[in-house]
């Protein structure tokens, strides 16, 4: 590294010092209020704020960060007002999350920063698809993302390297190592003696800065980012340094022996700095101390402020308004009659074809999708006709590609990623629970996101490749479920979750995808979302279902009377056509609730319960959930036809209709 190179002026000395020294104030004052009970929690980064002041020095004010709960000095040098800062700290409205998370658990598009969440791992991921969106727009942009020693141990680290490398994406990733992960210190963390190997294992360039040397930081800083932005690659940087207090304040810094505080206490940045500036004559004891004053004064004015707004107050209404993105579903004219029979594995593969040529710049990511066109094809041909940078091969990660889609949508960007299998989901549960579900509600920042899942028993698949695992999401506040049983609504509603800026779960049935026909219109066309369809009407039981169940439910209308069956298909399981449920309750006054998912925690016990409580007077029968087993699935065909709810079907029907 020609570091060398880089030259600071007087002026630019003097501005690093300044920003540097409003973190530490700022730190030192909320330390005080912490201890006066008037903010929750706080996590100091004092003897390490020199890594986040010259890193975000040495960016373009429109180039993404995302920063850690230490990076104090990122907010800051970015010119965040303190007082929505403070109001941030304090759960006001006036700060970035309406008090819906704490801490720096907060992203801001007006000034490029991505904060974290707790689970530490998936912003390394998320800054690979932001860094992939500007490397797609030809921006000369660099995004930088910081962990800390402990955070390389996750394997969503590893994944991001990874794909970072593959994809080589301007993205530098930043490892603040401070010795220690909360109290265990890093030998017992990681077996080398310096993280910055772990980027070379990958291919990536990697450096150590000493993290407490703030010229240093934005000197070589500078320096690699002209770099990245020349030739896109990505870099990792390991900082040397030390953290002063405690993981938080609850936690203390008992457990540092007191000869290594002692040795990074006469390294702390602020002092060394102050130092320097003296040394060379850039500033003396009087200037300082005028910059110091000039700060303490602005930082009691802003907390002023936000101690004056009153409690933030709120509604239900309000709450729940927030949890998704705003989405008004437009029926979609259809351009001409043209039918053609479809597989419902072609309508799926049409609507993705059509939505890629909706959305010009949409990314399709996931495992064989590129030249081999999917383990199912539904992607065969896709690759000639929108390019590599939009149909990507991924390697086996799960995790770093959901997170990468998330990423995208940061820069406005669509994607679809295909589970290989809707098994493997489970690999990537994280970003999808505790990232994309919950963004929206926590600082308004769509996720734009749709996941593929090809799903389900009957094919003789096993216990790793035969799951319908809905449940898993239904869950999870923030997160919309489709799963469509026939091919036309498997064709508008692909449309219909691209086009929606949720994130969604698509359910595809692997036993339906070559096993069933039907005419689909050739046209682009949404089907509306949380809406169900009557597939049967009847008078004497309602059947609710959706996915393969509809069809096991249909096989069973000729062994009965005319006017039996009303069957509801869901299409949507979240949200639920509650308006559709209660309505053929009412027809019927029996219900029974099919689902391929084994019986506990399901969508059919959502159903049957909400049921008891709203529509009880129209019941003349109680409630009968018809579910699989509740074992894993078996791989022998008599196994898993023993399994499978198909099997007890007609005589759960013939119990109810007999009640």
């Amino acid at each position: 590294m020609h570091s060398d190179t880089i030259q600071i002026d007087k002026s630019t000395y003097l501005a690093l010092y300044k920003r540097l020294l409003k973190a530490r104030l700022i730190e030192e004052k909320m330390l005080i209020l912490l201890r006066q009970g008037k903010i929750s929690k706080w996590f100091s980064g004092i003897g390490q704020e020199a890594i986040a002041v010259g890193v975000t020095s040495a960016m373009k004010d429109d180039e993404y960060i995302l920063p850690m709960h230490r990076n104090l000095g990122v907010f800051t040098t970015r010119k965040i007002p303190l007082h929505r800062l403070f109001k941030q700290w304090q759960g006001k409205a006036g700060g970035f999350t309406k008090g819906r998370d704490r801490s720096f658990h907060f992203g801001t598009q007006d000034y490029k920063i991505i904060g974290m969440i707790s689970h530490l791992g998936p912003q390394m991921g998320v800054a690979n698809g932001i860094a992939l969106a500007q490397k797609l727009k030809g921006s000369n942009r660099v995004t930088t993302v910081f962990t800390g020693e402990g955070g390389t141990s996750e394997g969503d680290f590893h994944e991001a390297l990874n794909i970072a490398s593959v994809w080589q994406l301007p993205v530098v990733f930043c490892i603040e190592n401070n010795g220690y992960g909360l109290s265990t210190p890093s030998s017992e963390q990681f077996f080398i003696e310096d993280l910055a190997e772990r980027g070379k294992a990958y291919g990536i360039d990697s450096y150590i800065i000493d993290g407490n040397d703030l010229a240093e930081v934005y000197e070589k800083m500078t320096y690699i980012f002209e770099e990245v932005r020349e030739r896109p690659k990505p870099v990792l940087v390991e900082f040397k340094t030390f953290r002063q207090r405690g993981h938080e304040e609850a936690s203390g810094t008992k457990y540092v022996p007191d000869e290594l505080m002692n040795y990074w206490k006469e390294k702390d940045p602020v002092d060394s700095f102050q130092r320097f500036l003296k040394e060379k004559e850039i500033a003396d004891d009087a200037q300082l101390e005028a910059v110091k004053d000039n700060f303490k004064k602005e930082i009691d004015e802003h907390l002023k402020i936000a101690f004056d707004e009153p409690e933030i107050e709120s509604s239900a209404e309000k709450e729940l308004q927030d949890v998704f993105a705003v989405y008004h579903h437009k029926s979609q004219r259809l351009h001409g009659h043209s039918l053609k029979e479809m597989r419902l594995v072609d309508a799926v593969s049409e609507g993705l074809k059509l939505s890629m040529r909706k959305y010009h710049d949409m990314v399709i990511m996931g495992q064989d999708i590129a030249e081999y066109g999917g383990v199912f094809k539904i992607t065969e041909g896709f690759l000639e006709e929108f390019g590599r940078d939009r149909i990507r091969n991924t390697p086996i990660c799960e995790s770093g590609v959901i997170e990468a889609a998330m990423g995208l949508s940061i820069c406005g960007i669509k994607s679809v990623v295909e589970m290989q299998f809707g098994d493997f989901v489970s690999s990537g549960f994280n970003p999808i629970v505790n990232y994309l579900a919950k963004v929206h509600y926590r600082w308004g920042q769509k996720a734009d996101v749709v996941i593929r899942m090809p799903c389900g028993a009957g094919v003789g698949a096993g216990p790793f490749h035969s799951q319908t695992n809905e449940a898993w999401f239904t869950k999870t506040p923030g997160l919309k479920v489709v799963y469509p049983a026939f091919p036309e609504d498997a064709k508008g509603l692909l449309c219909a979750a691209i086009e929606d800026p949720n994130p969604i779960l698509f359910f595809e049935h692997k036993a339906l995808y070559r096993s069933l026909k039907a005419d689909v219109n050739t046209d682009y066309f949404t089907t509306e979302i949380g809406k169900a369809k009557l597939v049967s009407s009847g008078e004497k039981i309602s059947i609710i279902t959706y996915g393969l169940g509809v069809h096991w439910a249909l096989d069973h209308i000729d062994e009965f009377d005319d006017n039996t069956f009303d069957i509801l298909d869901l299409r949507t399981l979240k949200p639920l056509d509650y308006e559709a449920i209660l309505k053929t309750t009412k027809k019927t006054g029996k219900v029974l609730i099919l689902q391929e998912d084994s019986a506990y925690g399901g969508v059919a016990s959502e159903i049957s319960a909400w049921l008891t409580e709203n529509a009880f007077e129209f019941l003349d029968a109680p409630i009968k959930r018809v579910s699989s087993l509740d074992t894993p699935i078996p791989f022998a065909g008599n196994l898993e036809a023993e399994y499978l709810a198909n099997k007890r079907l007609k005589q759960a029907i013939i119990d109810l209709l007999n009640y």
